[in-house]
């Protein structure tokens, strides 16, 4: 499987702003093996990036894009699923029974939903409280989506073993068509190697080593 090393820091030293600016990202390692494996096209670039300490996992996305798509129809997660995105998905193991989900858009509104094989999924389920903060900025040519994850509610969901998470890394990216339509475009950091774009699969995992 793919793996990241997750670097470890103080405690409560790293602000969430939204815009990636703590000094401490420098510790971080640079994620950028990101791949479309449905579309041929060569995609912009993508940085990922997590910290962790004794309390929190910490993430940041770096997007460049310079043509981002949010559909402002309402705040629905119907609205967030059509608009440009990052995402995270947690398991417990290759089961996937249950895994958890976070896909954040620009703005940033969360989706995040419990689902179980064959994409069974539960809109209803949300991420446990105070377990999650996520803030964001766009720029001219690229976006951050920055955010820190308890590591309570990531144990109280079975998900840290033996300093080893199980996370899907990915992008959606929607592009315009023609006046009223978008496509998308699905981006990861592992192959899923699936005929059809599909996240939603063991093979698209990898692992974050907390160090």
């Amino acid at each position: 499987m793919n793996s990241y090393n997750v670097n470890k820091i103080e405690n409560n030293q790293l602000e969430i702003t939204g815009k990636g600016v703590s000094v401490l990202w420098k510790e971080a390692n640079t994620l950028t093996d990101f791949i479309s494996a449905w579309d041929k096209e060569t995609q912009k670039e993508i940085e990922f990036k997590s910290l962790h300490d004794t309390e929190n996992l910490y993430f940041q996305f770096r997007v460049y894009d310079n043509q981002v798509h949010i559909d402002k129809t309402d705040n629905t997660n119907a609205s967030i699923n059509e608009s440009d995105r990052v995402e995270l998905f947690f398991r417990a193991n290759e089961s996937l029974d249950p895994y958890y989900c976070l896909e954040i858009d620009p703005s940033p509104r969360v989706m995040d939903f419990k689902a179980k094989p064959n994409k069974n999924f539960d809109f209803d389920w949300k991420w446990p409280n105070d377990g999650l903060e996520v803030k964001s900025t766009i720029e001219k040519d690229y976006f951050i989506v920055e955010g820190s994850i308890s590591k309570e509610s990531l144990e109280q969901l079975n998900l840290i073993k033996n300093n080893k998470i199980e996370t899907g890394i990915y992008r959606a990216k929607y592009n315009k068509v023609n006046d009223t339509d978008y496509e998308p475009t699905w981006i990861s950091w592992v192959n899923p190697n699936t005929l059809e774009p599909n996240f939603h699969t063991p093979t698209s995992f990898g692992v974050l080593n907390l160090i």
